[in-house]
């Protein structure tokens, strides 16, 4: 069944993850707002959505934090829901109810006990049924996903990147922080929260010397000896900024860059969602499901490594148990590459910039 919900006033949208993984569902969030223009769109998230999203212009009206929930809003055992937690989001009264987060084995008999009157989501086969429901299946890139989630209700894709736009409020935050960027500034984002995910960092480093530019490389609070350890692998000057910004100065900084260069990772995709280029090195497997749709000014360098470089255990299977070794596994995309991709978007961003 599908098509459009009749009588829609409230929809509640359970997606309660980190930033890239919200970004991946923007399009299906946008394609749900163009198809009930008038309905309050409610996000089922974390505290940082809340701050994130206040006052900021796109498809979610409302943001409701919830408490830790084990399989729903964190991956920590023991958290059942809080008493009244139930009762307070029946409250609302919301007539759609839409799963984007995940196969469903924890959030679809969550989101059944909204009392919403349509509820619709992924499900895998161990899974609660949804009133319309998809299987969830292997190597399937999320944004595609979560769109046909959203046409099951009667939404039809509008675009296919996401876009967030950076407010007066994260331009602010980026002077009070750092000042006026320099022109032609590049950033570089070393981390990733899978460590199997990083590129090497000298290899960062020295991708940032040959290019030449201005250069700022970005971190968590808790990648401050990573982001210190490719500034101090490269022979130019270079800013670290670790910890100093919060996502709305994250990405008023991005936006003021002319290309990002990084991993697979959520800042990659903050600064592709505020319109900047980027270079990610990415792990075959995760291309699949995380990689960017277009390639104009994404360019991912793939690792095709499928096996632990350490023990041999394969990584390809999804269903298969994770080896205990936290080593790259992405250390066969070589800087050449990375750096032949850099200079073509830089190139291509001074033409686009002179109108040539």
């Amino acid at each position: 069944m599908s098509g459009r919900v009749a009588g829609v006033e409230r929809i509640a949208v359970l997606r309660a993850n980190a930033i890239g993984d919200f970004l991946l569902a923007v399009p299906a969030l946008e394609a749900l707002k163009a198809a009930y223009p008038d309905a309050g769109l409610t996000l089922l998230g974390l505290p940082w959505h809340a701050g994130f999203l206040a006052g900021r212009p796109g498809p979610v009206d409302e943001v409701i934090a919830l408490p830790p929930v084990t399989g729903v809003s964190t991956a920590e055992d023991g958290h059942a829901a809080p008493d009244g937690l139930y009762e307070e989001l029946r409250g609302r009264a919301f007539d759609l109810a839409v799963q984007i987060h995940g196969g469903g084995r924890y959030s679809n008999p969550f989101v059944r006990r909204l009392g919403a009157r349509t509820t619709a989501g992924l499900r895998t086969p161990d899974a609660e049924e949804l009133d319309r429901w998809l299987p969830y299946t292997d190597h399937h890139h999320e944004t595609l996903r979560f769109l046909q989630v959203a046409a099951l209700v009667g939404a039809g894709a509008g675009r296919l990147e996401p876009r967030v736009a950076v407010t007066a409020r994260d331009r602010e935050e980026l002077a009070a922080a750092l000042g006026e960027p320099p022109a032609g500034l590049v950033a570089v984002h070393p981390g990733a929260r899978d460590p199997r995910r990083r590129w090497p960092a000298r290899r960062f480093a020295e991708v940032a010397d040959r290019l030449g530019r201005p250069v700022v490389v970005t971190g968590s609070a808790a990648e401050r000896e990573l982001v210190a350890e490719v500034v101090a692998a490269m022979r130019r000057p270079a800013t670290a900024v670790a910890g100093t910004l919060g996502l709305g100065g994250l990405a008023a900084l991005y936006e003021r860059c002319d290309l990002v260069v990084g991993n697979d990772t959520g800042p990659r995709h903050l600064a592709a969602a505020v319109g900047t280029p980027t270079v990610a090195v990415y792990w075959c497997a995760n291309l699949i499901t995380f990689g960017p749709l277009s390639r104009t000014w994404h360019r991912p360098l793939i690792s095709w490594t499928t096996t632990c470089p350490a023990c041999g255990a394969d990584g390809v299977d999804p269903r298969g148990e994770r080896c205990p070794h936290d080593l790259p596994w992405v250390s066969d995309v070589p800087v050449g590459s990375v750096l032949e991709q850099a200079e073509d978007l830089l190139a291509m961003k001074g033409r686009d910039r002179h109108g040539c």
